[in-house]
């Protein structure tokens, strides 16, 4: 019998390789020739990757990724929301105060403009998505999209609508979670985020706009994405796959169709519109805060007491690191575990229970996601060596946390930079503790170097080049003692108590 042979262009395999990367699996290749023969010395070829995942036959892509999508679409639920607003008074009709329009309503124009000058009750509407994750209609959304709501709707991809109670939320990380009477619902299967890497392929389901639901393509940009003053805690999935507002809440997922983010932010570039930068809360973490929303109807998070900040290039050599990396202590919180544990300002923690610590984000989140009252053994480099301290995390306060302080740059010096003695109302005022020592800074210049490296009015300076500075004189000596040193390191605590390191280069 003679056999068909079926001719496979460079680029055709170029692209299934690129496939079998991107799925992480396994994808084995079953290539026919038109009659339904198998190819010649093609049967059994197989590419494996480093990820021993489910195989994906060639034959899931025949038509797309129709059979990616398909079990996952139904899950994916639109959230319309309505709540009670106060209008701004005098949009309506502003032209009756116009002397132009005056001239031909008279006093009645201007009296029926002054009617509308009352603010009035307004519904405002609002519209995202959610994912449904359990089939009794527990249902994971973003906090923002129901914030503030009066009434949840849900609806689903059946067109039926239901009622939705909220169960509980988390500002911090932005999930909330919903629950809608109903049973045998479509979900969502859950994957893990940890496993994603750049390059991988992810789709986003959602409703954008409003016009129905809607799936996009991409790829993972980047993940770890932190920084972005977006929520509390931030270790975002960056995607370039299309997420638009009426988006936010909706899900993620992998070429193998398993939930791995909840579409939360975008970078509109001012357009208001997708620009190829997307955000998603990984599943792992959303599953984690929404765990505990079910089982304790709050979130609990592990708690130190400190400030951290970033360990940059300068930074790590006026504390002598060879490498950087870690977390630097510029701050201890009274009475918390960090102070019970003997932390110190200039610490800088470099592991936690034996796993490097990266940067300050990646302490705060680890420490976030550890139970109070576990014992933690943190790595520190002090004083030139390194030494093990063992810290009882305590319980996250409820209260709002201070905001972060402005970060360390270069400077000319501390030129145009008034300081006085700090008094007990200075500290009252500043909301600080009124243990507080240092002088506190009544002026600077916006032109100079210092108010380029983020001193500002307000601001307490506790330390300079490690030494406690109480008084303005101490404060001078100091300065007096750096000399011609081109680097001098401040620790400065602002309004608030959030405190920083700020190195000041002298040019």
């Amino acid at each position: 019998m003679s056999r068909s042979y079926l001719h496979i262009p460079r680029w055709v395999a170029a692209v299934l390789l690129a496939v079998a990367l991107i799925g992480g699996g396994i994808l084995a290749l079953e290539l026919k020739d038109w009659s339904g023969h198998e190819v010649f010395g093609a049967g059994n070829l197989q590419l494996t990757t480093a990820r021993n995942l489910a195989p994906i036959s060639l034959g899931t892509f025949s038509n797309g990724f129709a059979a990616v999508l398909k079990p996952a679409l139904p899950a994916v639920v639109n959230i319309h929301t309505s709540k009670i607003v106060k209008s701004r008074g005098g949009q309506m009709m502003p032209f009756f105060n116009d002397p132009f329009f005056r001239q031909f309503f008279g006093d009645q124009g201007q009296g029926f403009g002054q009617q509308q000058q009352e603010p009035q009750n307004e519904r405002e509407q609002s519209l995202g998505s959610g994912v449904i994750i359990t089939s009794d209609g527990t249902i994971v959304t973003n906090n923002h999209v129901i914030d503030g709501a009066t009434d949840i709707k849900v609806d689903l991809s059946d067109k039926r609508e239901f009622n939705a109670k909220l169960v509980g939320r988390d500002e911090k990380t932005d999930i909330a979670v919903l629950k809608i009477e109903a049973t045998n619902l479509p979900t969502a299967t859950v994957g893990d985020s940890s496993k994603l890497q750049v390059g991988d392929v992810v789709f986003a389901i959602g409703d954008p706009f409003g016009i129905g639901e809607t799936a996009t393509m991409g790829i993972v940009s980047a993940t770890g994405r932190a920084g972005l003053g977006i929520e509390g805690y931030e270790d975002f999935i960056q995607t370039d796959a299309a997420i638009n507002p009426g988006n936010s809440g909706g899900a993620m997922i992998d070429l193998h169709g398993d939930l791995i983010g909840i579409n939360t932010a975008i970078l509109t570039g001012g357009s208001g519109g997708n620009q190829g930068v997307g955000f998603a809360i990984p599943i792992n973490m959303a599953r984690a805060v929404m765990d505990q929303i079910v089982g304790h109807g709050k979130v609990v998070r592990g708690y130190l007491g400190l400030y951290p900040q970033d360990v940059s290039p300068a930074l790590a050599k006026q504390f002598g690191l060879s490498k950087l990396g870690g977390a630097l202590v510029s701050g201890i919180k009274p009475d918390t575990p960090a102070a019970k544990a003997g932390l110190k300002d200039g610490d800088v923690i470099l592991e936690l229970n034996g796993e490097p610590v990266t940067s300050a984000n990646d302490l705060r989140l680890r420490v976030s996601q550890t139970a109070p009252g576990t014992n933690v053994k943190l790595q520190v480099w002090r004083d030139g060596r390194t030494q093990d301290v063992g810290v009882t995390l305590g319980e996250l306060p409820g209260e709002k946390s201070a905001q972060a302080a402005p970060g360390q740059s270069s400077s000319e010096g501390l030129e145009g930079v008034d300081v006085e003695n700090l008094s007990p109302d200075d500290a009252r005022q500043l909301q600080l503790d009124p243990a507080t020592r240092g002088v506190v800074v009544t002026s600077v210049d916006p032109a100079s170097a210092a108010a380029a490296a983020g001193l500002e009015r307000g601001c307490v300076i506790e330390e300079v080049n490690h030494k406690p500075v109480r008084t303005v004189e101490e404060y001078r000596q100091a300065l007096a003692a750096a000399g011609k040193q081109q680097q001098i390191l401040l620790l400065v605590q602002f309004q608030g108590g959030a405190t920083n390191y700020m190195i000041i280069e002298s040019h």
